[in-house]
């Protein structure tokens, strides 16, 4: 069994410096009218992009193993967020946007294993929450 580890310490105001056990390192922030200096993302936008990079990571790898021609990937998510405190994101709706002449049936095969079997990211957010698969395919 692996271990992550990351240690968050307080910067200034709600400005967090987060290091990861992997050496590196990034800054988080709140919105001025929250006591934060507006200098880095949120932790619910660390959280989307963490989850769109683990399921990229995924598709483009099962996508090469295809040998589908992927010019580019790109993961666009939104969240939905309760409008009471935890303020938790209740629905997150991720679209895929592959780049060059990609077999539609493949593409949604990788984006149903990644989401199924192999994003370790979307397999820990919790299974309440809504999550609404989107994907396009563009030439230009």
């Amino acid at each position: 069994m692996g271990t992550l580890k990351v240690e968050v310490h307080e910067v200034e105001g709600m400005q967090l410096l987060a290091r990861t056990g992997s050496g590196f390192a990034f800054v988080m922030d709140s919105p001025k009218d929250n006591g934060g200096l507006e200098q880095g993302p949120r932790p619910k936008e660390m959280l989307l992009a963490a989850l769109a990079g683990c399921t990229a990571m995924d598709v483009i790898s099962i996508l090469k193993k295809m040998q589908e021609p992927l010019e580019k990937l790109v993961v666009n998510v939104e969240g939905e967020t309760a409008e009471e405190h935890p303020k938790y994101i209740k629905k997150i709706i991720l679209t895929y946007v592959a780049y060059g002449n990609v077999n539609e049936d493949n593409l949604k095969k990788a984006i149903e294993l990644s989401q199924q079997k192999y994003c370790g990211v979307s397999a820990t957010l919790r299974p309440d929450i809504e999550k609404e698969i989107r994907w396009e395919i563009r030439h230009d």
